[in-house]
């Protein structure tokens, strides 16, 4: 089929229009990313499949355009844990998962930290910014980013989408003048540009109840042994530090389970919800009341000085959040039995200055 009748069947009204088939969806991505299909015949594509709400066999057949269009490696370690915060970044409090890969890593689990510069709706402070601004490298290809995985002082990298999956990243402009999220929101954390030898595992957030069981589906058919889906701050994979929260996961063939966080059980004491923002930020000019006013670039400088001084052992709420998303991983993940010993773990590999040199390391 072409891509006119693709849109013909799925774009015909509330009570005409038809689902595609995975195979359908598949080869209608495949059109976009060749760059076969015309611009405005792709974002109808995209709003079509959105507005009549996308079925798993096309969410299907859209991450399968979009898995073999990405730039995946294989590193040398038994496991790596795909962290994948939202692409489009944070505003309304600082950022700390960026900083989260050095401390697991610290804790002995090789991270992969996804992203890219600044994708809509929110045009936030994405983890590409952040880690820049902290000095580390965020233009590794998905080859160097495993080495860096395997290398025994480092342990962890960043990706980006425009080198993990470039031909997705031509879309980003596309992407905001269609304004509405398409699937493409949801499918671009599950791509997985590093794989473990043995096993890759999902770190992952969302805030919409509807979504656990749709990520974790999609965990399985990309390939990851296990997911972690958190119900966190912004989307994100960090929960909130003052009230309950919970995740959902699986464990290779197991069933999906629901896991109540209560971040008293990690020793977690905070007045505050998540990192608040700084007072002093630059406003900048919004489009709509998604994007906000705060200067996504000030934001990430502000994150990276407040990461960077949380890993030198500096209190507060970004030392929190860090304790709490590392340690929850720690325990998914089998490497310690609660939540007691997690968090110990991870303030003990912060404390003694490990997590900070696997930063720094990752500078050089």
């Amino acid at each position: 089929m072409t891509m006119r009748q693709y849109i013909q069947k799925i774009a015909t009204g509330p009570e005409l229009s038809k689902d595609l088939s995975r195979e359908e969806a598949s080869d209608g991505m495949r059109l976009i990313l060749s760059g076969d299909s015309d611009p405005v015949q792709a974002a109808i594509f995209l709003i079509a499949l959105r507005m009549k709400r996308e079925t798993m066999p096309e969410n299907l057949g859209v991450l399968d355009a979009l898995l073999e269009s990405t730039d995946q490696a294989t590193a040398a370690v038994d496991d790596v844990l795909d962290l994948s915060d939202p692409f489009d970044g944070f505003t309304r409090g600082m950022p700390a998962a960026p900083f989260l890969p050095p401390v697991l890593a610290a804790c002995g689990i090789a991270t992969l930290a996804n992203g890219a510069e600044s994708i809509g709706p929110k045009y936030g402070a994405t983890h590409r910014k952040v880690l820049r601004a902290a000095g580390v490298h965020v233009d590794l290809s998905s080859t160097d980013a495993a080495r860096r995985l395997e290398d025994d002082r480092i342990g962890w990298a960043y990706v980006d989408q425009r080198a993990a999956c470039p031909k997705l990243h031509e879309l980003v402009s596309l992407r905001t003048k269609i304004v509405k999220r398409p699937c493409l929101t949801t499918l671009e954390v599950l791509l997985g540009p590093v794989r473990g030898a043995k096993r890759t595992h999902l770190l992952t957030g969302y805030v919409h109840k509807p979504y656990p069981p749709i990520y974790t589906a999609l965990a399985r058919a990309s390939g990851y042994d296990s997911a972690i889906v958190v119900r966190g701050v912004e989307g994100g994979v960090i929960p909130s530090l003052n009230q309950p929260s919970k995740l959902f996961c699986y464990q290779g063939e197991g069933s999906d389970r629901e896991v109540r966080l209560d971040p008293a059980e990690y020793d977690i004491q905070s007045a505050e919800r998540a990192v608040p923002l700084p007072q002093d930020l630059p406003q900048q000019a919004a489009d709509d009341e998604i994007k906000g006013t705060i200067d996504a670039d000030a934001l990430a400088d502000a994150s990276a000085q407040a990461g960077l001084a949380a890993l030198a052992g500096e209190p507060g709420p970004v030392r929190e959040s860090l304790v709490y998303g590392a340690a929850l991983c720690l325990i998914q993940l089998g490497r310690c039995p609660d939540a007691a010993s997690a968090a110990a773990t991870v303030r003990s590999v912060i404390d003694d200055g490990h997590a900070a040199r696997r930063l720094e390391a990752a500078t050089q």
